[in-house]
């Protein structure tokens, strides 16, 4: 009973020695700033939070279907904000719009206040800016410009600052296009980013060239190069033990005296060993360390805590010197150390994360969103032109939840094909929300332009649109015309020269005709619609709008259709008995294997050559360029390496190929539709891959229609499909990608120009991104391909060039998507394998002449002609006020190196006028020169009041960008640089724009009311322009 009373008295003292221990409450000093004989380590904290991924955008957002990731947007900017307001010293970078506007709508006016003032004091700053962090393999550059000026507009309404920090830390690889375009002429001082190839970083590390100057473009040299940084690991904290989420494992400072695992000096020797371990590899006495990570700072305290004692005790300690800090603070801190930098050109891919990792599978992953992404983007492009013609309704319908959805779209988990399959579902489904917006916006352009009179509007309903005209499905074309009804077709070129297409058109009787404005018959072709089209369009008319398409359609109608620079041209579709002319039966030729004779397609220039002892292509032909030369096409699948023996598998982000496997027999069948505007070659290379090849007369380049899939995988295996086209070219391990449809760059097969590449991938790493084209040359010719969407491809064999069409693929490769890329689609209990159906564009050339169709035609892939519906009673011509229509002076056309970008009515009435070079310095001997394009004639009969050069996101005026933006120097240069060509300052009295090669110029344009203030009614068929259409509606 003693012990017992001895052992309560010796507790009850520990407790009261306990609980009169002094609480002291501790300051830390988090004042620090640079210190210029010290090592100065930079913490940027910072979170990153892609735009959907493992979870749909609103998920991240609000924090739901956390079984996937728990993760929470909202929670990260509630976190944080208050974390700020605890200690003025800490600072956060943000950059993800599409989540913080949504955040930012939800704040009482009070909070928006303490924001602003974060954001003005530097605290809180806007780095990136765009509505998203986008990828820069699988975009076009038209798209990287929309998201970032969507976002950056954004943040100059709310906060009137502009920002000058580029952050691309995930993005797998990174473009030429992002550095000079989406870099330095939005007013960037520096970019960085995390990924680039594992032997590539090795190399820049040892020799301390992590940080360069980058200058991609050939064409603007030293005046769009900048300061680009690649973090010496990826993009959260140096290893050591500096993760502080409440759920992580790194362990905290403890500085309690008072409590057990004090860790002081511990921790301080920690963080001192990795700072001097960083700046090993980094010259000059700065260091950044990323202080955050995917969806990091729920709970922000915990990290600001942490990092308060980092600095507090660090700087105790002296060795080196530790600070709250920003991309920008350390920019700054850089360009004060030292006068010169290495210089980088180029881009940075492929991107390798060890061995057997290449990342180029995902340059084709998910070819449908991809597919989906580029039309709705040359879409977006129209519409905005129309938007301005008609005038900007604010109530509605606007092309702005388009606009948010394909920025959306450009995430670097997004148009790359890389997020889990209910993400990609819903990336889609936002586009097309917003495209059945737009389409109501373009229809209402459209009735008011062609019959431009008060509350003209209002027969929009009239108007229809065919989204699935891509599967031949168009209801307003299938319509029985034989009870005296005519469609009228009105087609708008949203280009900015007059172009002439062929408009093919699902129908249902071989029985019509085509008319122009005018009443007089155009040439045209019936061939009939194969029933493989016919199962494609059943299937995915089913799966995209939940029904059954009510008619079937049994011919193609073709004509040419020639529509003037930024307008329209109107055609008449009628009940016409073809009898006399030539019927659907005799264009039909089959060739079956029987006889050797060969098989010439085309009526034009071009010519086709198909072998008659296997039926399969052969030689191409151009008797305007007297070019004969050998062309072979074959179709092979690489079968994708499996993660069954835990080694690096083929999967949404990783192409590893496991050997190569031809597709299709020895001999082909073929059948070969003919007609007076075009020829077909049909072609069954398997039981799931179909090929069309047409020939037009008029054009000296063939167009290959693809469907692939669904892929078989019975078999265990999954697979990626390859085209490959073979010439005799002498092509030197050369070839030459695009970047997002911008530049071309030169590659070398298993060469790279910044270090000495060991080859551990020959075909993965190899491939490219390509959103334009891909082309090779020698002495002679040049064989080209241009795309209709991102795909991978390469040239593995000298002469040739082969696409990765389509992929399937059975295991995840272990890069966080956790999921196998095997998209299927289900109508009902049917599911099936994804069918892609895309298209190509071939063509050879003389050495030297490539150019030309390649930036021309590639515009015109890029923005098709738009098609609208309507019907009128019996008239061959059509009954409209004004039937044929441009948008700028009839009599002008822009110069063939120039194309208008961006045609877009703000929200206070101004214009948003963008003009790009289409040619690289040297490119072409005609066309990559400087040219002019005249205002006064793009606004025809609209009065300019005012023009404003801005920087390319708009947010701030050219001059005031050029003069605060840094200007660095690069290593060993003697200022003997040749002198960049640009376009000089708009005279306000001419108003003429001069383009340098491969210049982009973005404007304001202020411009008063139309001239004609009175509404016009014209007599039929006659041509207008813009400014008399703008009319109340």
């Amino acid at each position: 009973m003693a012990n017992f009373r001895v052992f309560m008295m010796l507790i009850l003292t520990v407790f009261v020695l306990a609980v009169c221990v002094e609480s002291k409450y501790m300051v830390y000093d988090t004042s620090q700033c640079v210190v210029n004989d010290k090592l100065n380590v930079h913490l940027v904290a910072h979170t990153h939070d892609d735009v959907g991924w493992l979870k749909t955008v609103d998920q991240y957002y609000v924090g739901s279907n956390n079984s996937i990731q728990g993760a929470c947007v909202q929670n990260v900017l509630d976190s944080t904000i208050q974390a700020l307001l605890a200690d003025k010293n800490r600072k956060f970078v943000y950059v993800e719009q599409a989540f913080f506007q949504r955040w930012w709508r939800d704040q009482s006016e009070a909070t928006k206040d303490i924001v602003k003032g974060l954001v003005s004091s530097g605290q809180l700053e806007m780095i990136n800016g765009g509505w998203c962090m986008h990828d820069e393999a699988a975009p076009h550059y038209i798209d990287m410009i929309d998201q970032t000026t969507y976002g950056h507009k954004f943040i100059k309404e709310q906060f009137n600052v502009t920002p000058r920090i580029g952050w691309q830390i995930d993005p797998f690889g990174h473009s030429a296009v992002q550095a000079y375009l989406l870099g330095a002429e939005v007013g960037f001082d520096s970019l960085f980013f995390g990924r680039i190839d594992y032997q590539d970083k090795a190399k820049r590390k040892a020799d301390k060239n992590l940080e360069v100057i980058w200058r991609a473009s050939k064409s603007l040299g030293s005046s769009a190069q900048i300061f680009a940084g690649t973090f010496s690991g990826n993009y959260e904290p140096p290893p050591g033990g500096f993760y502080f989420e409440v759920n992580d494992d790194s362990p905290v400072v403890q500085d309690d005296v008072n409590l057990f695992d004090y860790n002081v000096d511990e921790r301080v020797n920690d963080f001192v060993a990795a700072a001097l371990s960083q700046a090993n590899v980094t010259r000059t006495n700065h260091v950044m360390w990323t202080m955050g990570e995917d969806f990091k700072y729920q709970y922000a305290e915990s990290w600001f805590r942490n990092m308060d004692k980092f600095i507090h005790y660090v700087n105790k300690d002296g060795r080196v010197n530790a600070l709250y800090s920003t991309p920008s603070i350390y920019t700054d801190a850089k360009y004060a150390e030292t006068d010169t930098w290495p210089l980088k050109k180029d881009d940075y891919f492929p991107y390798a994360s060890d061995v057997n990792a290449y990342w180029t599978g995902y340059f084709t992953s998910r070819p449908n969103l991809k597919g989906y992404v580029r039309m709705l983007s040359g879409y977006y492009l129209a519409a905005r032109q129309l938007e301005v013609m008609k005038g900007r309704n604010k109530t509605g319908p606007t092309t702005d939840d388009l606009g948010d959805a394909l920025a959306i779209a450009q995430h670097h988990d997004a148009v790359s094909g890389t997020s889990q399959q209910h993400v990609a579902n819903d990336y889609a489904k936002r586009l097309s929300i917003g495209h059945k917006e737009a389409e109501k916006m373009v229809a209402e352009s459209l009735a008011c332009m062609i019959s431009p009179k008060p509350g003209c509007a209002s027969s929009a309903n009239n108007i229809q649109q065919c989204p699935l005209l891509n599967i031949s499905n168009c209801p307003a074309t299938e319509a029985d015309l034989s009870s005296g009804k005519t469609l009228v077709v009105v087609v708008y070129n949203s280009l900015g020269w007059k172009r002439s297409d062929v408009v093919r058109l699902p129908v249902v009787s071989e029985n019509i005709a085509v008319y122009d404005s005018s009443g007089k018959e155009v040439e045209s072709q019936i061939l009939p619609v194969i029933n493989e089209s016919i199962s494609i369009r059943n299937y995915y008319t089913a799966a995209y709008t939940g029904k059954s398409p009510s008619s079937t359609p049994k011919y193609w109608l073709a004509f040419t259709a020639s529509v003037p620079s930024l307008g329209f041209s109107t055609y008449t579709i009628s009940s016409k008995n073809r009898q006399g002319s030539t019927s659907v039966k005799d264009a039909i030729y089959k060739r079956t294997h029987a006889g050797n004779d060969d098989i010439e397609i085309g009526t034009g220039n071009l010519k086709l050559i198909y072998s008659g002892s296997d039926g399969k292509l052969s030689q191409y032909v151009n008797s305007r360029t007297s070019i004969k030369a050998s062309l072979k096409q074959s179709h092979s699948f690489y079968a994708g390496f499996d993660g069954t023996t835990r080694l690096q598998a083929s999967g949404a982000y990783i192409f590893r190929p496991n050997g190569t496997y031809p597709i299709g027999s020895q001999k082909q069948n073929i059948t070969v539709l003919t007609g007076p505007i075009y020829d077909e070659v049909h072609q069954k290379i398997n039981s799931w891959i179909y090929q069309i090849t047409r020939v037009y007369k008029n054009k000296e380049h063939a167009e290959v229609e693809f469907t692939v899939g669904p892929i078989p995988i019975d078999d265990g295996v999954g697979k990626e499909i390859a085209t490959k086209f073979t010439t005799y070219i002498k092509s030197n391990k050369t070839f030459y990608t695009d970047s997002n449809g911008r530049d071309f760059i030169e590659r070398v097969r298993d060469y790279r120009a910044d270090w000495d590449l060991e080859v551990n991938q020959p075909i993965a790493g190899n491939y490219y991104p390509i959103n334009l084209g891909i082309y090779l040359k020698d002495e002679k010719n040049e064989l080209s391909v241009l795309v209709d969407r991102s795909v991978g491809g390469s040239s593995i064999v000298d002469g040739q060039l082969e696409l990765m069409l389509h992929r399937r693929l059975l295991y995840d490769d272990g890069k966080g998507v956790a999921e196998a890329l095997n998209e299927t689609v289900c109508v009902g209990d049917d599911c099936r394998g994804l069918a892609v159906q895309g298209k190509y564009y071939l063509r050879m050339d003389p050495l030297g002449e490539g150019a030309k169709w390649r930036r021309s035609y590639g515009q015109e892939i890029y923005s098709p002609l738009l098609l609208a519906f309507t019907e009128q009673d019996g008239n061959k011509g059509t009954d409209f006020q004004v039937s044929k229509y441009s948008g700028m002076d009839s009599t002008y056309s822009l110069p063939d190196n120039v194309v208008l970008l961006t045609l877009q009515e703000l929200d206070d009435g101004k214009i948003l006028l963008r003009l790009a070079h289409l040619y690289e310095i040297g490119e072409d001997k005609d066309h990559s020169v400087i040219t002019s394009v005249k205002l006064k004639k793009l606004f025809a009969k609209r009065k300019i009041t005012e023009v404003s050069e801005m920087s390319l996101s708009a947010n701030q005026e050219r001059e005031e960008m050029e003069k605060k933006r840094l200007v660095w120097k690069v290593e060993g240069s003697k200022n003997d640089e040749p002198t960049v060509q640009r376009g000089g300052p708009v005279d306000p009295q001419k108003l003429v724009v001069e383009l340098a090669p491969m210049e982009i110029r973005t404007f304001i344009v202020t411009v008063g009311k139309p001239l004609a203030q009175r509404l016009v009614v014209r007599p039929c068929f006659q041509e207008t322009s813009q400014l008399d259409l703008h009319v109340t509606t």
